[in-house]
């Protein structure tokens, strides 16, 4: 005779990563998403025993390093785990936050999410005129003349743009080739993906970057059941580390977040 005992029939767990904010080197203490600071958190979600695992995603890229980590990180615990990874995209994943999109088995977006950024960028400032109407001499010394590429200090150089743009091509290759093994054949063919450009909520599902217009616990509990329980996946900080010297660390991050934000009218 087979007993059914109610307690024991655990509801699905869907942990939730959030992956919110610029992608940066981890340099600053508490600021970012970089790999060092997600691998506890990651591997915290996959060890859940779960029925999958959400991503919500709000970010303007940055370290294309840094994403790839995140990225094969997941991608390599789902592959370990056999455990479905859902992305859900809040107001933007461009750049290196589509990147980390892409490491889920799918995309879901709101109508107004904006997604794509498939490029790679270099932006810095110039400020020879500046000196030099100060009576300011700059004075670099260097073994090996690539040592001083692009100093804001000096004029802008043809060998320095064309060694930059040859350091970002192989970068914008890597991250192509993510996005083709990722989506493969849901990617629409005929269209130009990869020109840095950026689609907004359904126009990304037609292009194939997305699989669809959902939002996250409608989407998954149709999946999974209305039992479903979300556990809210991050880090945890005690009262004086918010308190103290976090705080100058936080401020500057935000305002870089919000100048990486802005570049998508956010």
């Amino acid at each position: 005779m087979n007993l059914r005992i109610p307690f024991l029939n655990k509801p699905p767990v869907v942990p939730v990563i959030r992956l919110q904010g610029a992608i940066t080197t981890g340099g600053r203490l508490g600021s970012g998403l970089n790999d060092a600071t997600l691998a506890p958190i990651i591997d915290k979600a996959f060890r859940m025993k779960p029925a999958a695992v959400a991503l919500a995603i709000n970010s303007p890229g940055g370290s294309p390093v840094q994403s790839s980590l995140i990225a094969a990180r997941i991608r390599r615990l789902a592959a370990e785990k056999g455990v479905h990874v859902h992305a859900f995209v809040e107001d933007v994943a461009a750049s290196g936050g589509y990147w980390l999109a892409c490491a889920a088995d799918d995309i879901w977006v709101d109508d107004s999410s904006i997604l794509g950024s498939i490029g790679v960028i270099f932006a810095s400032f110039g400020f020879p005129e500046f000196l030099a109407r100060h009576g300011i001499e700059r004075r670099v010394i260097t073994a090996g003349k690539s040592k001083s590429l692009a100093d804001p200090f000096q004029p802008a150089k043809p060998e320095d743009e064309a060694r930059l743009r040859a350091l970002q091509e192989p970068i914008h290759q890597a991250f192509i080739a993510h996005v083709k093994a990722r989506r493969g054949a849901r990617l629409d063919q005929s269209a130009d993906l990869f020109n840095a450009d950026v689609w907004v909520g359904q126009q990304a599902v037609d292009l194939g970057l997305a699989d669809g217009v959902a939002h996250m616990v409608p989407k998954l509990k149709s999946l999974y059941g209305d039992k479903t329980r979300f556990v809210p996946m991050g880090q945890k900080r005690g009262l004086i580390a918010r308190l103290t010297g976090r705080a100058m660390a936080s401020a500057v991050a935000e305002v870089e977040d919000r100048a990486a934000f802005a570049r998508f009218g956010l």
